[in-house]
């Protein structure tokens, strides 16, 4: 069994160094950095979403986005006019319905961007942003007392975060036993170090969602070489270092620490990532509002899951 490192020392580097891609060299500072956008009034709704813009060589501007689901995707080429601060990318679709390119236009005024976006389908919606906050920490946190999230009884504490509720608890254990409704802790959390055991039936798919925007992936991948959509991976941005999954049916743990926007994973045992900066949201995330606290969430909508010792370890 590989070593696990104290805690003290997965966070040794936090407070030395600066991964934000604004502490880098710039070709245009105004507008490469992250970017945490909503899309607003889309069937009703605010739906969360990223930018990271940066340059390629001495002339070109790329990216990354994320949506409000799916995983981050490559923009090949930002567009962008310096004198009048305008802007416009586009990117195939990933998992949207309908075959239009989702094209964006966008204005930089400050701090702050704002623009339209047309969706696959053709409609367009406006959007509003503002840069990601750092969330650098200038010391290593002092950690409070351990709570157990779930008690083995009953959902207090939790609530569904769809229209019906496919939750329930059974034998001490939190069972979601089809497709449904992803479920999240009423109290929300800063930084924190998160223990939670969960079992899955073959080929089936959830995720540990921290604060309530960043997924740590649980899917059915043993066998399979790491990738950044599967077990133990930050979707759609970091892949683990080894694939530590067990086989399906099995119980398996995360052991999970997030500082600022640092994360160490450790899984059934194995630390799998270390120390490492999460860029952004990911896809699925409550809301683009990375400076604020927020919930630990289970998702629902992927397949049968269960969970139990579900305890938090918050700081202070």
């Amino acid at each position: 069994m590989k070593k696990i490192l104290p805690a003290s020392l997965l966070i040794s580097s936090l407070f030395f160094a600066n991964t934000d891609s604004t502490a880098q060299s710039k070709l245009f500072p105004e507008i490469e950095g992250r970017w945490d956008l909503t899309i607003h009034n889309m069937e009703g709704k605010e739906l969360p979403s990223w930018l990271e813009v940066s340059h390629s060589g001495n002339r070109t501007l790329v990216g990354r986005f994320v949506y409000a689901f799916g995983s981050a995707r490559p923009v090949a080429k930002v567009f962008y006019d310096k004198t009048t601060g305008k802007f416009h990318f586009a990117i195939p679709p990933q998992w949207e319905r309908g075959d239009h390119d989702m094209e964006f236009e966008g204005t930089l005024s400050g701090d702050q961007m704002s623009g339209t976006m047309v969706y696959t389908d053709g409609k367009k919606y406006e959007w509003s942003g503002g840069h990601a906050p750092l969330l650098n920490r200038e010391k290593a946190p002092v950690w409070g007392t351990p709570v157990k999230l779930f008690n083995g009884k009953d959902l207090s504490g939790w609530h569904a975060m769809g229209k019906t509720n496919q939750w329930v608890v059974e034998n001490g254990v939190l069972k979601s036993p089809k497709s449904g409704s992803n479920i999240a802790t009423d109290q929300t959390f800063t930084d924190f170090k998160l223990h939670v055991e969960f079992r899955y039936p073959k080929e089936s798919n959830s995720g540990v969602y921290l604060r309530g925007r960043y997924e740590v992936q649980i899917e059915d991948s043993k066998g399979m070489d790491p990738l950044p959509d599967l077990f133990g991976s930050i979707y759609g941005f970091i892949t683990p270092n080894e694939m530590a999954a067990k086989e399906a049916g099995e119980w398996q743990s995360y052991d999970i620490t997030l500082i600022g926007r640092r994360v160490t994973v450790v899984a059934n045992g194995k630390t799998v990532i270390c120390d490492s900066p999460i860029p952004g949201i990911t896809g699925g995330a409550i809301d683009s509002k990375e400076g604020e606290p927020g919930p630990i969430f289970f998702q629902g909508d992927h397949g049968p899951v269960e969970f139990r010792n579900i305890v938090i370890t918050p700081a202070k």
